[in-house]
């Protein structure tokens, strides 16, 4: 071969091994540029795993945001504030009933010692009633509720005007009707009231008034 010939093709070899080198240099550079938005793509994606918090302070896959608030075990749920707005009204009118015997001359001992109790056990409840409204931020007087065993308007005037034999005997079975009116409601906060103090209060009513009535009945029978 001549000298031409293989200077071409030692060039030629140059030639390409130039190009392989130029090859290998341009791969070196672009490949930490891809690990790096690798790299850059998975961090985006463990940040829409942890609800868009890129310091990965979110628990279990949650947010902050997430997380509800749970109402304080002490609140006063529907059933409690009808309970209390139904009643602090029935226990004015035991009260109102019990002031208006206890203000009549003659009055039979065991009857006007009835009243007294009845005045000292609900006026402390009547309280106490207002007390949770307030604590629970509703109104003293709900509106539209039945209230078993209420004397009308005409009953208390009766009551006030009788002698103290004749009262007596209206005041027994008015306030049986009344005390059962009371259990009643007493018992529907038992069974669908959340209030720890409300269900409380309504056990020793249930207790307190039933015991009441059966006083009530002896006497009205003796």
């Amino acid at each position: 071969m001549s000298d031409a010939g293989r200077a071409g093709r030692v060039g030629a070899r140059v030639g390409t091994g130039a190009r392989a080198i130029a090859r290998r240099r341009s791969l070196a550079k672009t490949l930490p540029a891809v690990a790096l938005g690798i790299a850059g793509l998975l961090a985006l994606v463990g940040c829409a795993a942890n609800g868009g918090d890129p310091s990965g302070d979110a628990h279990d896959g949650h947010s902050g945001a997430e997380v509800e608030t749970e109402a304080p075990a002490n609140a006063g749920t529907a059933a409690d504030v009808m309970f209390a707005q139904m009643m602090i009204p029935h226990h004015e009118q035991a009260l109102e009933m019990s002031g208006i015997m206890l203000a009549k001359a003659g009055l039979a001992p065991e009857v006007a010692a009835l009243a007294e109790e009845i005045q000292a056990a609900q006026g402390p409840e009547i309280a106490q009633l207002e007390a949770w409204l307030d604590e629970w931020d509703a109104p003293r007087e709900g509106g539209g509720h039945e209230m078993s065993g209420m004397l009308s308007a005409d009953e208390l005037a009766a009551l006030e005007a009788a002698d103290a034999a004749t009262a007596s005997q209206l005041f027994l079975e008015q306030m049986i009707e009344h005390h059962e009116g009371a259990v009643e409601m007493a018992e529907e906060e038992i069974a669908s009231g959340s209030h720890a103090g409300a269900i409380e209060m309504a056990e020793a009513i249930v207790a307190t008034q039933t015991a009441e009535i059966e006083r009530m009945q002896a006497l009205l029978e003796g």
